[in-house]
């Protein structure tokens, strides 16, 4: 005769879980339950409304805490010396030595884009960004340039550049990041315009001669929330605004100016095409480059740790440093209202270095990727699908992203499919 347990000792008898999770071999997930996985990450949404404004990194309500907790503090001591770098004016030592691997690292894949660009195939829409890595541009209708209904939004393609696979925003340069952190719109014609992630390496301790920025000794005040330095200007100092900075050379980077960087990077390709050993170094060089773009990202993932980037929250435009500038350029949505001004908010490694993300494609000779199959096709970014084509191995965290593990049907086999 069994035994009736009342409901108390249902609820304290407790399940053998050692006989569930015993084994040692892992148990297949049931289809659809893969997203899960902390690795898996599907190709990106599409792109917003311009209308709508990017989503913010920090919640809003984090941001007034601790708009409120500066506050506070500020009435409590209204004056007193910055203590933590680099908001008192002083570099991050640790962060000085990833400053330098981030700028070696572009520079390094530049250099490796403009080798692969002329041996794969890159095409570029005449009317919008859409980018493709192939001999023939895909059939996906997904321009949105203008006259794009007229065409049933099919992209009209051309040739590809460098700068078409990977995008660098600029963003204006700083000489004192901390005593004047904000260039008004009187300035925006003086002040010179770098690539944000340049800007970043200066502002994190690379020094280059043609972008000079100023360097304390010592930290800096905060007198009712004006920074003040009490440290004396050196007399040798010049005025970065008013003189005519002359040529790029960097000799303790060991960098070229760029015109000297293409020929040499031009007359290696050449040579890359006439060895017969090209199919190996092809690959080497697209080794070496996917390595250059993952060691530039993760770097500046750390810098922007410490240092402030801002980009605003309807157009592209990037802002290294405390504060973002008040130069009236912003013609995105509702800048009426903001007589011009940008909607600063804080900025993602994505704004910092476009991905430019592509559809990715099995057979460089094969057919062009067809319309009616798209939710079959992975994507990755530009750099990464280039590197690929030409060889390297394709990495882990985008092999989910690339859907490598799809069969897409033939083009007769659409009706056929569920």
């Amino acid at each position: 005769m069994h035994k009736i347990l009342k409901p108390q000792q249902l609820l304290s008898k407790k399940p053998n879980l050692t006989h569930f999770f015993s084994t040692k071999t892992p148990i297949p997930l049931p289809y659809g339950t893969e997203t899960n996985d902390p690795s898996y990450e599907d190709i990106p949404k599409p792109v917003r409304d311009k209308s709508e404004r990017k989503p913010y990194v920090t919640p809003m309500k984090v941001l007034i805490k601790r708009a409120k907790e500066e506050r506070e503090a500020r009435k409590l001591q209204p004056c007193r010396m910055l203590e933590n770098p680099p908001d008192n004016g002083l570099l991050v030592p640790q962060l000085v030595p990833v400053a330098h691997q981030v700028y070696e690292a572009r520079e390094a894949l530049i250099s490796g884009i403009s080798k692969l660009v002329k041996v794969i195939p890159v095409q570029k829409c005449r009317f919008c960004h859409e980018l493709h890595i192939g001999h023939v541009g895909h059939e996906i209708r997904t321009c949105t340039g203008p006259g794009s209904g007229m065409r049933s939004s099919t992209h009209v393609w051309r040739k590809g550049r460098v700068h078409d696979v990977v995008f660098f925003p600029k963003s204006y340069h700083l000489y004192d990041r901390v005593g004047k952190p904000r260039v008004v719109h009187d300035e925006s014609r003086r002040v010179p315009r770098i690539p944000a992630i340049v800007e970043l390496c200066i502002q994190a301790g690379v020094d280059l001669e043609k972008h000079p920025t100023k360097r304390r000794t010592k930290p800096v005040y905060s007198i009712e929330g004006r920074i003040v330095d009490f440290e004396q200007a050196k007399e040798n100092e010049c005025n970065w605004l008013d003189e005519n900075p002359g040529p790029l050379t960097v000799s303790d980077l060991g960098t070229k100016s760029d015109e000297a960087r293409n020929f040499i990077a031009d007359k290696e390709t050449d040579q890359l095409e006439e060895s017969d050993e090209g199919a190996t170094d092809l690959r080497d060089i697209s080794i070496g480059t996917i390595e250059s773009w993952f060691k530039m990202i993760s770097g500046a993932k750390k810098i922007m740790e410490k240092y402030g980037v801002l980009t605003c929250g309807y157009c592209p435009e990037v802002q290294v440093g405390p504060k973002g500038h008040k130069v009236r350029m912003c013609k995105a949505t509702k800048h009426q209202y903001r007589d011009g001004l940008h909607a600063w908010q804080e900025a993602t490694i994505d704004d910092l270095v476009v991905p430019n993300y592509v559809w990715h494609v099995r057979d460089l000779n094969g057919l062009p990727l067809d319309n009616n199959l798209k939710r079959y096709y992975g994507k990755a970014p530009a750099v990464v699908e280039l590197c690929v084509q030409a060889g390297a191995p394709v990495p882990d965290q985008y092999r989910s992203m690339m859907r490598l593990d799809v069969v897409p049907p033939d083009r007769d086999e659409v009706d056929l499919v569920a």
